[in-house]
């Protein structure tokens, strides 16, 4: 196996195109979408709340901040969520894989944008392009227990339960996909 760590991850990836979705960086246009994403109270249940508006509206920039690891998602030209392939170094991970490298997928998306296979799609294929760009990397998975639709989620994705453990006053479901 290749050691994950060896290298600097490659990015940006540039545009990933799905059948109906893009996966690219962060763009001025993407702010009222960024706004809703972290303001909905709906997409707030499962991860700690919604942030107050108005204090998000003014902390956030302009220009949303590009960094490595995040991708928007969008759908007709329009931002319906994102996808992130963030470092992750719990403990959890470094006993199962030791040496680092690994990464922690995360996905929000528009309630608009739910139950139609935009997310299983879009985490599909930055997998998919992590799985090319740094073969062996092992990823994490971290929702709450009752995140019903998560966690379908993350069985589609290939993502096997290693752990379940209580944090941010809720109950986690931690998994694991090696990459292939």
């Amino acid at each position: 196996m290749i050691d994950p760590s060896a290298a600097p991850l490659p990015w940006p990836p540039g545009p990933l195109p799905t059948a109906r979705l893009l996966l690219r960086e962060p763009e001025a246009r993407d702010r009222a979408g960024i706004v809703e994403l972290f303001t909905s109270p709906e997409v707030g249940a499962y991860i700690g709340g919604a942030r107050p508006r108005e204090e998000f509206e003014r902390q956030l920039p302009e220009v949303p901040r590009r960094r490595p690891g995040l991708l928007v998602v969008e759908l007709d030209g329009a931002m319906i969520g994102v996808v992130t392939l963030d470092p992750h170094d719990s403990e959890r991970l470094e006993r199962r894989y030791p040496g680092g490298g690994a990464r922690e997928l995360g996905y929000l998306f528009l309630p608009h944008a739910w139950g139609r296979g935009y997310a299983t799609e879009a985490c599909t294929a930055a997998l998919d392009w992590l799985a090319a760009a740094r073969p062996g990397t092992p990823v994490a998975l971290t929702t709450q227990s009752a995140n019903t639709a998560s966690l379908r989620l993350a069985e589609r994705l290939g993502f096997t339960e290693v752990d379940r453990f209580e944090q941010y006053g809720a109950r986690q479901w931690f998994g694991v996909r090696l990459s292939v």
